[in-house]
């Protein structure tokens, strides 16, 4: 396993935002969450990446403890994400942008900035090297001068995804990567993911309300409501899963669906 979830509760006043939750991932697993909106799933996220400290449980990266870490030290451990609302620079370039996440990873010091090594110049060649190595795979290297905020809404996303990468994770997490995207960008999408999977050998987790994406591409998924896992499983039986179809549509409404199929 590269990330287990053990138990992590997280209370906002009285509300139950997480409650028990447990899963475990493989490596170079792509796994999606799915769930009704106000289901925890984001909060998750928020957890696990440092954002927010647990009330109790915990969150292994392998075998490290890394529960409650803050989000810089957790992005140290090979944990990187995008965010359901996008969070980019605007007013940087795109690569920029992504040049942002490799910071960690250069190799020179002060005193080479200063007195412009060879080792600087080595050095900044190889990061602009890797940083259209990104963007071409997101096919956004004739944008990189271009500010983020001129971009269009589907490439921003990708730009985001871009970035995250550099930063050279181990496991990537998208909070709903399909969001305002159009039915051809989700096609798009989907391709992506799974090339970069392969290409990084990444382990990827993705929250995603497009069931066209998490049933094409994800090999396993996991339900969450009220803050709680009620399933787990492939794609085939979730989607027949009687707990998670009244989740997503209620009892009352699932009957009257069927009330009214009888009829027809």
């Amino acid at each position: 396993m590269i990330l287990e979830v053990q138990g992590l509760t997280r209370h906002f006043g009285g509300i139950k935002a997480l409650d028990g939750v447990d899963f475990r991932l493989g490596q170079g697993e792509l796994a999606g969450i799915i769930g009704p909106n106000g289901s925890g799933k984001t909060t998750l996220f928020n957890v696990i990446t440092g954002i927010y400290r647990p009330d109790n449980g915990s969150v292994l990266m392998g075998e490290e403890d890394i529960t409650g870490l803050p989000a810089h030290q957790v992005t140290r451990r090979g944990i990187a994400r995008t965010f359901q609302n996008i969070r980019l620079f605007r007013d940087l370039s795109v690569m920029d942008n992504v040049r942002i996440a490799h910071h960690r990873h250069i190799r020179y010091g002060p005193a080479d900035v200063l007195l412009r090594t060879c080792a600087f110049y080595r050095e900044e060649r190889r990061t602009q090297e890797q940083m259209e190595e990104f963007l071409s795979i997101f096919s956004l290297q004739d944008r990189g001068k271009e500010l983020a905020k001129n971009l269009p809404y589907g490439d921003q996303r990708k730009v985001e995804i871009a970035r995250a990468l550099a930063s050279h994770p181990k496991v990537l997490l998208l909070d709903e990567p399909a969001a305002g995207m159009n039915p051809s960008e989700v096609g798009t999408l989907m391709e992506f993911i799974l090339r970069v999977r392969e290409r990084f050998s990444l382990t990827v987790l993705l929250i995603e309300h497009q069931m066209r994406l998490v049933m094409g591409i994800c090999e396993r998924l996991i339900v969450m409501d009220f803050g709680q896992v009620i399933a787990r499983g492939l794609p085939s039986e979730i989607r027949r899963d009687q707990t998670v179809i009244e989740a997503y549509l209620g009892t009352a409404i699932e009957g009257t669906l069927r009330n009214k199929s009888g009829k027809r």
